[in-house]
């Protein structure tokens, strides 16, 4: 039950993630540079961190007597507070000025920390740049330093491909999500997500495909179901030969 709940949690954040980025967001569809190590920076050199931004997965340092739980709420409380992350304004300083410095101060820290990941994406759209006021790195850099720091986090992936998504950048979106299902195994919910966003890049097979393998999982909500049949894409299991065997090949992805 446990493991239950902490899927169903990651699922529901990740959903209002998406959700939050396909409701901010509009088309910026100018050309974009290549990021890169290079371009983005060390992920070292802060006087903090960085720390993994998922509890299970936080390494405890020699000598390091802080838990990973008080790490967040020093980080948070300094520099990702509701003010910051509404993109009202700066925490730092006096609370003076944008909060380009707090966003980038909470992703050196911890370089996948989605909440901020999302802020970011929304901080660059507000001003319709790539690097908006006192932010170190243009917004794409974020993403880099985060899949560079953690290749295995799977919300960081998916809150990626919505930003290519959005930035008409399909195909590097769909290789994110390939990479994701891979990533998310038996996570039933994660699974259902990314045949949603499947669906928002109009790849109806793939997101068929996601919507028979997260009900293999026992995920019943029919959200995607409905939208495939919306468009005449939905096929019963026993109909669609690649869906059915398409938990089998992501198991077996996983364990290779």
């Amino acid at each position: 039950m446990k493991k239950l709940s902490e899927e169903h949690q990651l699922g529901e954040t990740l959903q209002r993630f998406l959700v939050i980025l396909g409701l901010s967001l509009s088309c910026a569809c100018a050309a974009h540079a290549q990021v890169s190590e290079g371009i983005c920076g060390p992920l070292r050199g802060g006087h903090y961190g960085p720390y993994d931004y998922r509890p299970d997965h936080h390494k405890q340092a020699a000598g390091d007597q802080m838990p990973h739980s008080d790490k967040r709420v020093l980080v948070e409380g300094a520099h990702f507070t509701p003010r910051v992350e509404n993109l009202v304004g700066a925490q730092s300083g006096g609370q003076m000025g944008p909060p380009g410095a707090d966003l980038s101060y909470t992703l050196r820290a911890f370089p996948n920390n989605h909440r901020a990941l999302v802020s970011v994406v929304r901080y660059g759209e507000k001003f319709k740049t790539e690097n908006p006021p006192a932010l170190q790195y243009p917004v794409e850099c974020y993403f880099e330093r985060a899949i560079r720091f953690a290749p295995d986090d799977v919300i960081v992936r998916i809150i990626y491909a919505s930003y290519l998504t959005n930035k008409n950048r399909h195909d590097e979106a769909v290789a994110q999500l390939k990479i994701s299902t891979t990533l998310a195994k038996d996570n039933p919910f994660t699974q259902y997500n990314i045949g949603l966003a499947y669906f928002d890049l109009k790849e109806y097979s793939l997101a068929l495909e996601q919507a028979h393998r997260a009900a293999s999982l026992g995920f019943e909500r029919s959200e995607l179901s409905d939208k495939l049949k919306s468009v005449g894409q939905w096929q019963d299991l026993s109909d669609a030969p690649e869906a059915a065997s398409a938990p089998a090949v992501a198991s077996s992805s996983a364990a290779d």
